[in-house]
């Protein structure tokens, strides 16, 4: 059971039609994609890569921008497809991972290897903040698009609340890594994006 893979070719596939739906901008595979590889380069940090990666498989895969349960409802495909394939405790920290990505607090985790692969889980999940500013902006752009729905007015204000509760953290990256690497670029971006949202 532990030792087959925990996203085979067949769930991949399920997996990457949702991801292909024509209301995704960002949260589509090119999203899962980069997470993977970072997932990759950080390979020698990861405690369990095969569920980091099964997390990021499943993270975003209900998405609906009307909706506020779309990572639970994430969580609750993963615990519904991997049941069986994988312990029960390691079934919940990939859930606990996924639900994670509802507020990118780390979860309360009693493992310490678990909490450390969370926290890489999450950073991998925000990276795209510390990108270098056109990729960023194309960011911007993309999630914009998957709000297309949301009047000016409600847009501008709801990302301003976003952006600035990530400004407000200590650090917007829970790891030493994804620190050195991305914070003090994704704090450059978000303010600039926060500014002009500001200004109108």
């Amino acid at each position: 059971m532990e030792n087959e893979p925990l996203i085979d070719e067949a769930l991949k596939r399920e997996l990457t039609a949702l991801y292909g739906a024509g209301d995704r901008h960002y949260h589509d595979l090119s999203h899962v994609e980069a997470m993977l590889a970072l997932a990759g380069e950080c390979r020698r940090l990861l405690h369990d890569p095969d569920a980091v990666e099964a997390a990021i498989w499943f993270h975003d895969a209900i998405y609906d921008s009307r909706a506020k349960d779309n990572e639970a409802k994430s969580a609750a495909l993963a615990e519904q497809k991997l049941s069986g394939r994988v312990s029960s405790e390691r079934l919940s920290r990939i859930v606990a991972m996924i639900d994670a990505t509802a507020t990118h607090q780390l979860p309360q985790l009693d493992d310490e290897k678990a909490t450390s692969d969370a926290a890489l889980f999450l950073d991998m999940d925000l990276a795209i903040l510390g990108a270098e500013p056109g990729a960023f902006d194309a960011y911007e752009k993309a999630v914009r698009r998957e709000y297309g729905w949301v009047e000016e007015p409600m847009w501008r204000a709801g990302r301003a609340a976003v952006l600035k509760s990530f400004l407000a953290r200590p650090h917007i990256f829970h790891t030493a890594e994804f620190q050195r690497r991305f914070e003090a670029q994704a704090r450059k971006n978000v303010q600039r994006s926060l500014a002009a949202l500001e200004a109108g």
